[in-house]
C-alpha cells in the first residue's frame, strides 16, 4: 500500500519559516519524482516545486524561486520544501505528489496534504 504523509504545516507569521516533509512507504521512492503542490481555497491545485528521482534536478514556479526550496532524502524516503519569508497568499493546503512513467502506465501517488496558515 502505498503511503505519501506530509507533516510540518501549521500557523506562521507573516516573514516566517516552515519545513514541510512528506514521508513515503510502499514505492521505490528513489525511482519517482517528486513535487510539491498547493491549494488555496476557491483555487485550483497548482504546482510548486519539482525535484527529479536523484535529486540532481530541480523545478520551481518561477513566483516562489528563491523563497521555496525543495529536496529530498532517499535514504529516509523523504522530500521537503523549505518556506521562507512567508506571505498570507502562501496560505495554502500542500500536497505532496509521486510519479514515475512506467513502460504503459504512469505511477502517480499523492499525500492527504497539510495546512499552512500565515497570518498575523
Amino acid at each position: 500500500q502505498v503511503q505519501l504523509v506530509e507533516s510540518g504545516g501549521g500557523l506562521v507569521q507573516p516573514g516566517g519559516s516552515l519545513r514541510l516533509s512528506c514521508a513515503a512507504s510502499g514505492i521505490t521512492f528513489s525511482s519517482y519524482a517528486m513535487s510539491w503542490y498547493r491549494q488555496a481555497p476557491g483555487k485550483e491545485r497548482e504546482l510548486v516545486a519539482t525535484i527529479s528521482s536523484a535529486g540532481g534536478s530541480t523545478n520551481y514556479v518561477d513566483s516562489l524561486k528563491g523563497r521555496f526550496t525543495i529536496s529530498r532524502d532517499n535514504a529516509k524516503n523523504t522530500v521537503y520544501l523549505q518556506m521562507n519569508s512567508l506571505k498570507p497568499e502562501d496560505t495554502a493546503v500542500y500536497y505532496c505528489n509521486a510519479v514515475k512513467q512506467g513502460f504503459l502506465v504512469k505511477y502517480d501517488y499523492w499525500g492527504q496534504g497539510t495546512q499552512v496558515t500565515v497570518s498575523s
